[in-house]
């Protein structure tokens, strides 16, 4: 549900400023090989552009990319941690 409602918002956001373009990124913890991660988070990412794109955002103005466990948020020594590595972000760009 928590998702969902982010979700939402940003399509809304997206739908009422028309020139905002964005870059999502794919992130996960450290668990498994860098090749895996890598390729978790990027299915990561273009989920969420395949997602916006079925909501009528123009895939123009979006691009993803998954950059696996390499900018982690928090320490993948504690679960806690773990979890909050395995994430999207999105960023307005230029």
């Amino acid at each position: 549900d928590e998702s969902n409602a982010e979700l939402k918002k940003l399509t809304v956001f997206m739908s009422r400023n028309e020139t905002v373009r964005i870059e999502i990124s794919g992130h996960t913890d450290n668990t498994g090989t860098e090749m895996h991660n890598k390729e978790l988070s990027t299915n990561r990412a273009k989920a969420l552009y395949d997602y916006l794109i079925s909501k009528g955002i123009a895939s123009t103005r979006l691009s993803y990319q998954g950059y696996g466990a390499g900018q982690p948020i928090a320490s993948n020594n504690t679960d806690a941690g773990k979890q909050l590595n395995r994430r999207i972000e999105v960023k307005i760009i230029p």
